[in-house]
């Protein structure tokens, strides 16, 4: 499976501009470019917490697809928001536990421009 090309073709990742720039071996990076319309405040650009969410629950997915070769759908996600996403982010994700049920994965999302920690996730996601 091509693992990129699969989370490219994601309509919901790909409306948010989520890019999946890294996947291999239990490992991924991806981005998201802030945009007015990511923002929940008019007057500044700041990441929602949905956006961010689902910044990490794609790379996360993705660096499990890297190990298990098959689509795997979120069973549970816990996120701790720790800092304003104020521009771009990226996401770096690996895989902690393979199952033959669940795969669980740590996520950490920072800020492209300064590399400030915005938000650490557990994703666990169905394998089997």
């Amino acid at each position: 499976m091509d693992v990129e090309a699969f989370f490219e073709g994601m309509p919901f990742a790909s409306l948010l501009g989520i890019e999946v720039t890294e996947c291999a071996d239990g490992h991924a990076e991806g981005r998201l470019e802030m945009t007015e319309e990511l923002s929940w405040n008019e007057e500044r650009l700041m990441a929602h917490g949905g956006v961010t969410f689902t910044l990490a629950d794609t790379v996360g997915g993705a660096a499990l697809v890297s190990e298990v070769d098959q689509p795997v759908p979120t069973i549970d996600m816990r996120i701790d928001y720790l800092s304003a996403g104020t521009g771009d982010l990226y996401a770096v994700a690996d895989v902690v536990r393979v199952g033959g049920d669940v795969g669980v994965v740590n996520v950490d999302v920072f800020a492209a421009d300064d590399e400030t920690l915005i938000a650490d996730a557990r994703g666990v996601y169905k394998t089997g």
